[in-house]
């Protein structure tokens, strides 16, 4: 596949996922006739949020859309994945922490807004800080998983979850209940409702025993917005079979709806390599690991879905989102200091 590169500078910072814009109206606004929504992940959602947008004479642009979340201003960091609902956008943290841990309440987030609302002034932006809600929810479905999540080092663990209860404990928070020692991390990197309005979160870390990368159905997410709040639960957890590379661990990168009811995907390494990370300390297969563009069907039931490889993107390792419009197949690429959009 060729692929043409466009390059933006947006605040500064580097991209995360790839979401179609589906509002006619901001498309209007901003004289374009196709556009992306991509959340930049350093700084809080309010402050990260972008726009690519193709305008009607061709040329293709960048727009750092201002926002506001009112008193969760500043709460937040680490924006990761993104996806359409009810004509919502919502935005996924990471609920990870840095390379060398602990975990970071403050990436433990979902957040959310209507997209018209973006075509006129500051875009209102819903935020739900859920204090390890979902990092117990889903920890708890891969317990139950017929799979065998691959288990972290003991440097992973003490650093991740281990420091993470002595700091919370040190500072009286009340979610450290929520977290036990033999938890794992997660990182969630990608996210995309199914027709029955659960949300499938893509993880780049765990992945299976066998290095496979692994899907979580959650339930209920919106009720986290609602005026009664309602918190998330976890119905189960997949295996994506037959994408990872022999040898190597594969995690989610990026997940898209598609129009046949299934779904595209992005896999690639658990961790960036050269940075300090600690997971790759542990798990050095999962670091020189190219990204990979796939699709698959959820299965009718079991634990199992089968995956298949519609293109190698080699020599990329950090593609973070793409999108498949209008025949055509979008990647966004994590660069330093810039936007790396590539259209194929």
């Amino acid at each position: 596949m060729t692929l043409r590169l466009l390059e933006f500078v947006v605040g500064g910072n580097e991209a995360s996922d790839l979401l179609p814009v589906r509002s006619a109206a901001l498309l209007r606004a901003h004289g374009a006739r196709r556009g992306f929504w991509t959340v930049l992940d350093e700084g809080p959602v309010e402050h990260c949020l972008a726009l690519l947008l193709e305008l009607t004479d061709g040329r293709w642009t960048a727009h750092h859309v201002t926002a506001d979340a009112g008193a969760e201003n500043g709460r937040t960091e680490d924006g990761e994945a993104l996806a359409h609902h009810d004509g919502w956008v919502y935005v996924f943290g990471s609920h990870f922490g840095s390379k060398g841990g602990p975990l970071r309440p403050r990436r433990a987030f979902v957040a959310r807004f209507r997209e018209d609302d973006a075509a006129g002034g500051p875009l209102p932006v819903q935020v739900v800080r859920n204090r390890f809600r979902l990092h117990r929810a889903v920890n708890d479905a891969l317990l139950k998983a017929a799979f065998t999540p691959l288990p972290p080092g003991d440097r992973v663990r003490a650093r991740f979850i281990g420091e993470t209860v002595a700091r919370g404990t040190a500072r009286a928070k009340s979610w450290v209940s929520r977290l036990v020692p033999e938890d794992l991390p997660l990182n969630v990197e990608a996210a995309a409702f199914t027709p029955a309005g659960t949300v499938l979160l893509g993880l780049r870390f765990p992945v299976t025993t066998d290095g496979e990368p692994i899907l979580v159905e959650l339930a209920g997410v919106a009720g986290m917005f609602g005026r009664e709040r309602r918190w998330p639960v976890a119905l189960g957890a997949y295996a994506l079979t037959g994408v990872t590379p022999p040898g190597a661990l594969a995690g989610l990168r990026a997940i898209a709806p598609t129009p046949d009811g299934g779904y595209a995907a992005v896999v690639g390494s658990i961790d960036a390599l050269g940075k300090g990370s600690v997971l790759l300390d542990d798990h050095p297969a999962g670091g020189d690991v190219t990204s990979r563009h796939v699709r698959f069907r959820l299965p009718a039931d079991g634990h199992l879905v089968p995956g298949e490889v519609v293109a190698d993107l080699t020599p990329f390792h950090h593609v973070e989102g793409l999108a498949e419009l209008d025949g055509r197949c979008y990647y966004v690429t994590d660069e330093d200091h810039r936007v790396a959009l590539w259209v194929g």
